[in-house]
């Protein structure tokens, strides 16, 4: 460490903003801040003293996906054994997991921090934090067939279309993370939806064993007809409501535990990072949208009308993405009262997708970046109620 330190400490004058590397200065920022204590910092009043800036924000997010990529990494290695008929011992399914997981996760970041360095080296600011979030999001949201390609691809929509071009972190309008997703999703949806794509085969198969149903509880309501019992059929899948909680069954690398979500979702809002009206806003509108639906349910309609609203809730990512996505500090609300009203929206927005247009099954996303598009507005209109509210000067 002392040698790192001393090492970056006489290359800094030629990376200053007159030095020879100066358009490289970004790159190291980013080192100096990895190895070395920050060497500028306020020697005068007035001094800001605050328990939370931009850098520890990210890395208290990053710190609670952790146990999603851990276990995430376990239930795709889980996930192939069975579907090819081996018992799913617990170090064979890890090693297996890692071997999926880990080309996925080192591509999405080497490829979204050279995006990152580059912007920072043309505009000639700091690499922003931002994208290690949005690099340790994107693979969570991926199944673990997806080519190492696709995944580039669509961190590079994610980090360039979805923030750089809007001017960087604090300025997009959409979550990069997902912005990336979406556009896999639109533009490789072979790869990227039905059930062949969230179980990795191996031993040379390429179909499961006839034992292992790789149907995951979305593509299993969706795929009702009419006058079949929604829950019975789900049950006789297996996808009982403790399983969809703990998450157990194929699906996206880090989407399907729901118990990990929801104490992820603990962690930040007892920390002040997540907004907790978002999250109880984006339930509430779940839970009552999908409510009103079971009143409309009828024998002749749509059997997942029907479906019991906690269904809704821990299948598909929902908690995920309502704890890490729909929270974005940058893309979210940011009035109190708008809070409320954007998260509802999400949920509400998640139910009637799923229900009434299953070409995209997830539907939380979507009705994320959704409402990511009328959060500057509904902030508007809450300031706007706010100050009709104040007392007139006289």
């Amino acid at each position: 460490m002392n040698e790192n330190g001393s090492f970056l400490k006489r290359i800094r004058k030629a990376f200053d903003p007159d030095g020879s590397l100066a358009r490289l200065g970004p790159m190291y920022e980013a080192l100096e801040s990895v190895f070395l204590a920050r060497p500028r910092f306020t020697r005068k009043a007035p001094m800001v003293r605050d328990s939370l800036d931009v850098k520890r924000y990210m890395m208290l997010v990053i710190l609670a996906l952790m146990p999603h990529y851990g276990f995430g990494v376990y239930n795709v290695g889980r996930q192939a054994l069975s579907a090819a008929g081996r018992a799913p011992d617990f170090f064979p399914a890890l090693f297996l997991g890692l071997s999926a997981v880990v080309p996925i996760v080192v591509v999405v970041f080497g490829v979204g921090f050279a995006w990152e360095v580059l912007f920072a080296a043309i505009r000639r600011h700091p690499i922003s934090e931002g994208v290690l979030v949005t690099c340790t999001l994107f693979p969570l949201t991926l199944p673990p067939t997806i080519p190492l390609w696709q995944a580039a691809l669509g961190i590079s929509f994610g980090v360039v279309i979805g923030k750089e071009i809007f001017g960087g972190t604090g300025r997009n309008f959409l979550n990069p993370a997902l912005t990336g997703r979406a556009f896999l999703y639109f533009a490789y949806p072979a790869q990227i939806s039905g059930d062949g794509v969230w179980t990795l085969l191996i031993d040379g198969r390429t179909v499961p064993v006839d034992a292992f149903s790789g149907a995951t509880p979305l593509s299993v309501a969706g795929g009702m007809e009419r006058l079949q019992d929604i829950h019975g059929v789900l049950l006789d899948s297996g996808y009982t409501l403790s399983r969809l909680l703990f998450g157990l069954y194929p699906g996206s690398i880090g989407g399907t535990a729901a118990f990990l979500a929801v104490l992820g979702a603990a962690f930040l809002v007892l920390l002040g990072i997540a907004s907790y009206r978002i999250i109880l806003g984006c339930i509430l509108g779940l839970v009552i949208t999908a409510g009103i639906l079971n009143l409309l349910a009828g024998p002749e309609l749509l059997p997942y009308l029907s479906l019991n609203p906690f269904y809704h809730l821990l299948m598909g990512g929902s908690m995920f993405a309502f704890t890490y996505m729909a929270t974005d500090p940058v893309s979210s609300c940011h009035m109190q009262g708008a809070r409320w009203i954007f998260g509802f929206g999400i949920g509400a927005l998640t139910v009637l997708i799923r229900v009434f247009n299953p070409a995209f099954p997830e539907g939380v996303g979507l009705a994320v970046l959704f409402m990511n598009l009328f959060a500057p507005l509904l902030d508007e209109m809450a300031i706007k109620a706010r100050l009709k509210r104040r007392v007139l000067n006289v």
